[in-house]
């Protein structure tokens, strides 16, 4: 299920009593950008969206994974894994709530010429193999282009850019601890 990425964003920010103004001092993000994604008139990228939960704080993880606790979860059928991306990139995370949990791993799909905007930092490592296509992967200086087999493994404090570079869509799995993203 891709969730209204807006309505999500207000009540999050509501639920942790800050005001636009407070979360756009907090995170450098202007108050009218916070204000267009909430009102559904803005899809941000990836990465100004994680700058604007990074000053709540909330993950990416959490922020798309709302779910009622049950019966502990062990297996995820495809069509169950929830969605975090947009704009031509897909994630999809295995596992709704990852709160208290050590590891996310998450199912990446870039269409072709997509990327995950600029470049971004969060805590934790991350590693991934592509599955199939080819992924340019930029981690501070350093740019590879990678291809199927491939691998990456980095401290996720550095900031990181993925974009697919090839004619068809790149797909990864990845992993990050903690769950960060």
């Amino acid at each position: 299920m891709v969730a209204d990425v807006g309505q999500r964003l207000r009540l999050v920010r509501v639920a942790r009593n800050l005001s636009q103004r407070e979360l756009a001092k907090r995170t450098g993000v202007t108050n009218s950008t916070i204000s267009l994604i909430e009102s559904g008139d803005m899809n941000p990228s990836i990465g100004t969206l994680k700058r604007v939960l990074d000053g709540i704080p909330v993950t990416l993880g959490d922020f798309f994974s709302f779910e009622t606790e049950g019966q502990e979860k062990y297996f995820y059928p495809a069509e169950d894994l929830t969605e975090i991306g947009q704009k031509g990139v897909s994630l999809r995370q295995v596992g709704g709530n990852l709160f208290g949990r050590a590891l996310q791993v998450l199912h990446e799909r870039y269409e072709p010429a997509s990327d995950t905007g600029v470049a971004y930092a969060h805590d934790g490592e991350e590693a991934g193999v592509v599955i199939r296509g080819q992924v340019e992967v930029t981690v501070e200086n350093q740019t590879h282009i990678l291809g199927p087999g491939d691998a990456y493994y980095f401290d996720s404090r550095k900031p990181h850019r993925f974009r697919c570079i090839s004619e068809e869509p790149c797909e990864l799995i990845s992993a990050c601890t903690p769950p960060t993203f």
